[in-house]
């Protein structure tokens, strides 16, 4: 048996901590707040992520495990800079999606500038907490350069109902989960304001795109953005309703204001970080006016106020008729 190390205790984190226990780890999930953490413990249950009972051999715990045969790092992105000198010096699964505000750098980016000891890997792809937990068919994606990390991380989280595929395209993949949350945002305004499901479709079609490119532009692989850390990933995050991002922007399209939006959530919906990032990354990749993000730019200018719905939404539809 192994020993999984899970940092972050949301939902997102106690749903990869049951599935490293289902995959026969003993497990231990840390959570940031000690008080917290001990409720967790004599309850087995997380609010966050409601009818699920943690197993026996999952542990929690406030104090930051010093052991680990695998890390696995589920705390959200704005965290992962200042949880990373705190890891086991274990192999480590990334499991935050996004860039990091003013570096504007992704997981793996910053793993390898502050803890280039450790070998990581990211896992990404279009997965719920809840159905996670649940034992639910699912699939995802372990990206990383090296082989056997990739192989070993799969084998050590991987079960039958959570198939785990490598890929050697770290940065495609990352900013397929990065770009995803932002057009998912995109993708809830237009049903929100009730421009209707074609609309949505050539949106997220649209999406895919500029998620495309970026990840070009940046050194990784078209054909990884086609996969599950790309389009399986926005297909999910656009559509579905437990998604964060595109519930938040349903809520936008319907005219609530994002502050109001925000106070009432007790996780973080990472698209709203995750635009204006992305959008700064796209015009410094070198690349110039090549990498075009319009809807991911649009967002980030909703968001900040720059623009109304209305507005943002005028813009795209102004756009130059060319071919595709």
């Amino acid at each position: 048996m192994s020993s999984v190390a899970v940092i972050g205790a949301g939902a997102w984190g106690t749903a990869l901590a049951v599935q490293a226990a289902r995959a026969g780890n003993q497990v231990t999930l840390w959570a940031r707040d000690p008080a917290r953490a001990a409720a967790m413990a004599t309850s087995r249950e997380n609010p966050r992520l409601s009818g699920v009972r943690l197993p026996p051999d999952v542990a929690v715990t406030g104090a930051h495990p010093v052991e680990a045969d695998a890390t696995v790092l589920a705390v959200p992105m704005q965290f992962v800079r200042t949880t990373l000198p705190h890891l086991p010096s274990a192999p480590l699964v990334i499991g935050a999606k996004g860039l990091e505000t003013g570096t504007l750098r992704l997981p793996l980016e910053i793993a390898a500038e502050v803890r280039p000891d450790l070998p990581a890997a990211v896992l990404t792809g279009p997965n719920f907490a809840h159905e996670i937990a649940a034992g639910l068919p699912a699939a995802s994606v372990v990206a990383a350069v090296d082989a056997a990390l990739r192989e070993r991380i799969a084998s050590t989280l991987g079960t039958a109902s959570f198939r785990l595929y490598g890929n050697e395209d770290p940065i495609g993949a990352q900013v397929g989960g990065a770009a995803k949350n932002v057009i998912a945002i995109a993708a809830g305004a237009v049903i929100g304001v009730g421009l209707g499901e074609n609309a949505r479709a050539a949106l997220i079609t649209r999406g895919l795109a500029e998620l495309s490119r970026l990840a070009v532009a940046l050194g990784g692989r078209a054909e990884t953005v086609m996969g599950l850390s790309g389009l399986g990933d926005l297909l999910l995050t656009c559509t579905g309703a437990a998604s964060r991002n595109y519930s938040l922007g349903v809520a936008l399209g319907r005219g609530e204001r994002l502050a109001d939006v925000l106070a009432a959530r007790s996780s973080v919906t990472e698209g709203v970080a995750t635009a204006p990032a992305l959008v700064a990354r796209a015009q410094a990749s070198g690349s110039g006016a090549d990498v075009e993000m319009p809807i991911c730019a649009a967002v980030a200018s909703l968001l900040s106020g720059r623009s109304t719905l209305a507005e943002a939404i005028a813009s795209l539809l102004a756009r130059p008729r060319r071919d595709e």
